[in-house]
């Protein structure tokens, strides 16, 4: 319905009936709606595709084969790193899910319009599929990974626990970024050019290429360790690679200095769940 549509229904008496929030229901169904969406593009993404899987993690590899050849042959900046061949992989893997994730909710809103203004559902459920599809890819590019490990001889021990809570927050600030940027791109179309500024920043700002102790300007390595995917390369180095190198409290200077890089963690999540929620009952007559 139109602009104009509407101010004539006001003018006239009528009253304005307000779209689905973004939490419209109970959990288990606005879960179960968010499991069958993402599980369904997740195969459409490779229907028709004979090589199928290969493709999605052939990009990733190809990044890793670059940037392997540059930082151990050409660039041997790298070279005192312990087991920095799949310390880069793994790295790569996770950027590679952050910026899937976070470029493909900018338009997930606009590119489910036919979705959103036939059916009512909870709006929550677009993000979120967009994070499930993007965490089925790096669940499937783990196995890779892992191999990869195996191969390199890094040793199986009780620390691979830590990858838990270090995956777990990083899907959190996918998540927080999300709803914001998929929110934010129904009004404001500059946000996807805008964002991918951003995220190749974030890359070269955290800590994949290049050890942490390479950076020598205090203030520019307390900088790096507030972006929290900084956070989360520098505590997968410590847990899984080498724990002779500080984890993520130490990199930074203390716990008190790592609440900052959390509480934007959680910031952007609830911002994104605010901003999002807020937009959620007008998103199909701004489409």
């Amino acid at each position: 319905m139109s602009t104009s549509a509407i101010d004539a229904i006001r003018a006239a008496g009528g009253t304005r009936i307000a779209g689905p929030r973004a939490i419209d229901g109970d959990w288990r169904r606005i879960l179960a709606l968010s499991w069958t969406l993402a599980y369904s593009e997740f195969r459409l993404k490779f229907f028709g595709s004979v090589l199928g899987y290969f493709w999605q993690l052939g990009r990733p590899l190809m990044l890793f084969g670059v940037y392997y050849l540059v930082f151990t042959e050409f660039v041997p900046v790298n070279d005192k790193v312990k087991f920095f061949p799949p310390l880069l992989l793994f790295g790569v893997m996770l950027y590679q899910f952050f910026a899937e994730a976070t470029g493909a909710s900018v338009q997930a809103v606009v590119a489910r319009e036919n979705l959103v203004r036939k059916i009512h559902f909870p709006r929550i459920v677009i993000p979120v599929s967009v994070v499930l599809t993007s965490s089925f890819n790096l669940a499937l590019n783990m196995i890779a990974v892992g191999i990869f490990m195996g191969l390199s001889g890094v040793p199986l021990t009780v620390r691979f626990l830590e990858l838990i809570p270090i995956i777990g927050l990083l899907l959190v600030f996918v998540l927080g970024l999300s709803m914001l940027l998929s929110a934010l791109f129904v009004r404001y179309r500059d946000v996807a050019p805008i964002w991918d500024v951003i995220a190749m920043a974030l890359f070269y700002g955290t800590p994949i290429l290049y050890p942490l102790e390479a950076v020598q300007i205090g203030w520019a390595r307390d900088l790096i360790m507030f972006n929290p995917l900084a956070v989360v390369q520098q505590q997968l180095r410590h847990a899984l690679f080498d724990p002779s190198v500080g984890g993520a409290a130490a990199a930074i200077g203390g716990y008190g200095k790592l609440a900052i890089p959390i509480g934007i963690v959680v910031g952007t999540l609830l911002l994104g769940f605010y901003v999002f929620n807020r937009s959620a009952p007008e998103v199909a007559e701004n489409l």
